[in-house]
C-alpha cells in the first residue's frame, strides 16, 4: 500500500475524501469503532463552536440546512455521510502501536498487524490521550467520584449532588454551565488566568471576524483588537475569581492558549450558580482543600484537564520535534519523506477549517513524491 492514513477522526476523512476524488488508493487505521471516533464519547449537549460554513470537509460543505453552531450528533451523520459517499472504509479495531522508518518506507505496527507503505498521514488528533493530573489524597482519601471530562455525557447523575469541574477550557466550562443549568450545585476550579472570548456576538460567529481581520491586521493590531473587544463583551471577571492573563486573546492562540468560547458560563458565575475556586492543595476523604486554605465537601470532581498528542510515543525518533502536548509545529519534515501530520494546530480562524486547507497541502505533496517516486522505477 502506498499511503496509509492513521485516524479517521476529520482529518483522516479530508485527507481520504481528496484522494478519492483523485482516485488514489490508500488504507485508513482506525483504533475505534466509528467514524469520529472521539465525538462519539462526548458530552451530550456538545456543539461546534465554530461556524458550519467553515467547518466542512473538502468538496461536500455541511448542509445549509444545519445549524450554524453544528450539534455533535448532527456532525457525527455528517462525518458518516461523507464517508459513504466517497466510499472510506477504514479498518477498525487497529490501535497504532509503532511507527518507525523501515529501509525507504513507513513500517506501521497495531495491535494484531503490521502494514508498509511509501507515505503515512497521521490524523490521531490533537486530543488523543487524556491528560489526569493527581494531588495527594484523590486516590487514598477522596470517597466520592472523580473522571476525566472525556468521561462526562451529562448532569443527570449528578443531580442533588456538591460537583467540582477543575480546568476551564471550553469543556471545563461547558460541562459548569450543564450542571449549573440542570440544578447541580457547581464550582470551577481554577489555576491560572483564562481569556474569555463570546462564541458570537449579535449573532454572528466571532470566528467569520477573526478570518477577516486576522487577514487585515498585523497580529500587534489584530491583539489590540482583541483585547478592546474582550473588555468590552466579558468585562472584569476579577471579582468572580478569574483573571486575565496579560496577553490577548489573539496572541494566547499563536501561543498553544485557546481562549474559551463563552456559551452562557460567564453569565452563571455572574449570576452566583457556578462558584469560582483556586487550586486544588489536596483532597480529604469527604472534599479538597485547595491552595488558599479553604476547604469544600463534595460528592464528585470532574477533571476537563485536557488532552495530550503524545505522537512522541508512537513514532520511532519524533519526540525532540514536539511541543509539550506532543504535537508537531510542521505538516511535514523534509528528513522524514513521507511522513504528514494533519490536525495538530488549533489556529485563530479554527482548527475545521484549517484541516480542510492543509489536507490539500498534504494531499498535493503526497500525489508529487509518488509521481515522482513512479518516475524512477
Amino acid at each position: 500500500m502506498d499511503i496509509i492514513i492513521i485516524g479517521a477522526g476529520p482529518s483522516g476523512l479530508a485527507v481520504a475524501g481528496r484522494l478519492a476524488e483523485k482516485k488514489v488508493p490508500y488504507l485508513m487505521l482506525e483504533k475505534g469503532q466509528h467514524i469520529g471516533e472521539a465525538w462519539h464519547h462526548h458530552y451530550d449537549r456538545l456543539h461546534l463552536h465554530t461556524d458550519r460554513r467553515f467547518s466542512g470537509l473538502p468538496h461536500r460543505p455541511i448542509p445549509e440546512s444545519y445549524p450554524v453552531f453544528v450539534p455533535k450528533e448532527k456532525l457525527i451523520s455528517y462525518w458518516q455521510d461523507y464517508a459513504d459517499h466517497y466510499g472510506i472504509r477504514p479498518r477498525f479495531n487497529q490501535e497504532v502501536k509503532k511507527i518507525y522508518r523501515h529501509g525507504e518506507r513507513w513500517k506501521v505496527v497495531t495491535t494484531t498487524d503490521e502494514y508498509e507503505a511509501d507515505g503515512v498521514v497521521m490524523c490521531t488528533g490533537y486530543n488523543r490521550i487524556p491528560n489526569i493530573p493527581h494531588w495527594p489524597g484523590d486516590k487514598t482519601l477522596f470517597e466520592g467520584e472523580i473522571i476525566h471530562s472525556s468521561q462526562y455525557r451529562n448532569a443527570e447523575p449528578y443531580r442533588g449532588k456538591r460537583v467540582l469541574v477543575v480546568g476551564m477550557g471550553n469543556s471545563g466550562a461547558e460541562i459548569a454551565l450543564d450542571l449549573s443549568e440542570n440544578g447541580v450545585e457547581t464550582y470551577l476550579s481554577l489555576r491560572s488566568p483564562v481569556n474569555i472570548m463570546n462564541r458570537d456576538i449579535g449573532g454572528k460567529p466571532t470566528q467569520l471576524s477573526a478570518i477577516v481581520l486576522s487577514t487585515l491586521l498585523p497580529n500587534w493590531a489584530y491583539d489590540q483588537l482583541s483585547r478592546i473587544v474582550q473588555k468590552k463583551t466579558i468585562g472584569d471577571l476579577s471579582p468572580y475569581g478569574i483573571d486575565r492573563p496579560d496577553f490577548a486573546p489573539a496572541k494566547g492562540i499563536r501561543m498553544g492558549h485557546i481562549p474559551v468560547l463563552d456559551v452562557g458560563t460567564v453569565a452563571q458565575i455572574k449570576a452566583g450558580k457556578i462558584k469560582v475556586k483556586r487550586d486544588i492543595e489536596h483532597f480529604t476523604a469527604n472534599g479538597v482543600l485547595f491552595v488558599d486554605g479553604t476547604r469544600l465537601p463534595l460528592d464528585a470532581v470532574i477533571l476537563a484537564t485536557g488532552y495530550r498528542a503524545l505522537l512522541g510515543e508512537l513514532v520511532e525518533g519524533l519526540r525532540p520535534r514536539l511541543n509539550e502536548r506532543g504535537c508537531p509545529g510542521q505538516l511535514w519534515y523534509d528528513d522524514l519523506p513521507g511522513l504528514y501530520f494533519l490536525g495538530f494546530s488549533v489556529p485563530l480562524t479554527g482548527i475545521l477549517r484549517s484541516i480542510n486547507i492543509e489536507s490539500g497541502k498534504i494531499v498535493k505533496r503526497l500525489l508529487e513524491q509518488r509521481v515522482g517516486k513512479s518516475s524512477h522505477n
